[in-house]
């Protein structure tokens, strides 16, 4: 066991408890789709349309549960939609038993713990500082990511296992159990939160519309996060178009029976480990942002090799295309995380993510129906190839932006960051990136 886990008990438990979660929340990914195409015989577009649904909660109350993240302790939001996911998932099984699941139940379903994610990932992402030391959050933001990646790959293998053995409807049973162990876990914790006045420093709490605004003002005037957060909008648009369609892809257009699936998702998402496990050197040997640039750009790229699919070891290409899209997001994301942390003031943390998060998981439903659209029309071998083009083409953002221009990101946010357009000549060699 690492220094910070044997050493820090509450982020031993936040930890144990997100890795379950994200466990959960892998076979999930893998079982819903399933029991839309192999359970209730969905249509390639209604399938596109479930995978909206988890996502679209992030555009209906994204930036109002930012401010209530701020106005409020982080840890009882967390409990609560910890205990609601819970209630839901245990529920798909009951209602197939008895003769009630549809796809408006499943929809059902996965809008409403699509909202209770939307409240535990803020609070989540706001709560982690007050946890951890500044000293300490480069590392625990890899051990979470990094473990992340590992229970996605164990959840996504489960998940086709338990479908091959006991049918996707009660492969949704794993992701309800994984909650009540993120529930036990996040109660077990001993870390109190100050009040939301300490953290505020004293200042009343404003109107929902002027916080919300003060938000989207930090995001849209400062040339970092707008940078970013723009990036993660035409990402996350092209990832979930072509993730939509990888279901229904492998199944109906590769011939793979629903446990291979499973299984080689699981193969894949290996990517998101190496990227987590390398991110930490990358980036001190080339620079914050110049290593943005390699993990967005050059590993994403071998998306194009999706499309080539085929049987056999024609898979191979697959989990090629799928371990560098793998490892190029957990890598960008662990980079992104940790300068927000160190960026962002830390009363502004919950609207910063909420705001942010508007936009890039926002395009997520938009590219889960664009996904089961293009498929619809063009077919789902076309489509991909539409789709997973636009993953390292939305890099092109960053290319365009400050980010080219600078070794490593600012580590704190000066008064005209907000109106900056470019580095000055200090960032440009780095010498102003480290305080």
């Amino acid at each position: 066991m690492s220094g910070l886990l044997r050493r820090h008990r509450d982020f031993r438990l936040l930890w144990c408890g997100e890795t379950a979660g994200k466990f959960g929340a892998a076979v999930t990914n893998v079982a819903m789709p399933l029991v839309a195409v192999s359970t209730l015989h969905a249509s390639t577009f209604a399938v596109g349309l479930l995978a909206a649904a988890g996502w679209l909660p992030w555009l209906l109350i994204g930036l109002p549960v930012g401010v209530w993240v701020d106005r409020v302790r982080r840890r009882p939001l967390m409990l609560a939609s910890a205990a609601l996911s819970l209630a839901l998932f245990a529920a798909v099984p009951v209602l197939a038993r008895y003769g009630r699941l549809g796809l408006g139940a499943l929809l059902a379903v996965a809008l409403l713990t699509g909202g209770a994610a939307v409240v535990f990932q803020t609070a989540y992402s706001a709560y982690l500082p007050t946890l951890l030391d500044p000293a300490d959050q480069a590392e625990g933001n890899a051990k979470l990511h990094g473990s992340a990646s590992a229970a996605q790959i164990v959840g996504q293998g489960t998940a086709g296992l338990l479908a091959q053995l006991a049918g996707a409807v009660n492969g949704l049973l794993a992701n309800a159990g994984t909650f009540l162990i993120s529930l036990l876990c996040l109660l077990g914790i001993r870390h109190r939160e100050p009040r939301p006045a300490e953290r505020n420093d004293g200042r009343a709490a404003r109107s929902l519309p002027a916080e919300i605004a003060e938000g989207v003002r930090l995001v849209a005037g400062d040339v970092w996060f707008r940078t970013l957060t723009l990036f993660g909008a035409l990402s996350n648009l092209a990832l979930m178009a072509y993730q939509s369609l990888a279901a229904v892809f492998l199944v109906r257009e590769v011939g793979l029976p629903s446990g291979a699936v499973g299984g080689l998702l699981a193969l894949a998402s290996t990517g998101g480990i190496a990227g987590a496990f390398l991110v930490r050197r990358t980036a001190a040997r080339l620079g914050t942002a110049r290593a943005m640039l390699l993990y967005e750009l050059g590993l994403p790229s071998a998306a194009l090799l999706i499309p080539l699919t085929t049987q056999g070891a024609g898979t191979l290409l697959y989990v090629a295309g799928s371990f560098g899209v793998s490892a190029g997001v957990v890598g960008g994301n662990i980079l992104k995380v940790g300068f927000q942390q160190r960026y962002c003031p830390p009363s502004l943390l919950g609207r910063l993510v909420a705001s942010s998060a508007f936009l890039n998981y926002g395009t997520l439903p938009l590219g889960a129906l664009l996904g089961g659209a293009l498929g619809s029309a063009l077919g789902v071998r076309t489509a991909l190839w539409i789709t997973t083009a636009g993953v390292p083409l939305a890099a092109l953002t960053l290319v365009l932006s400050p980010v080219r221009t600078v070794r490593d990101f600012p580590e704190r946010r000066t008064d005209d960051a907000q109106h900056a357009t470019g580095p000055g000549p200090e960032e440009r060699d780095g010498a102003a990136a480290r305080s």
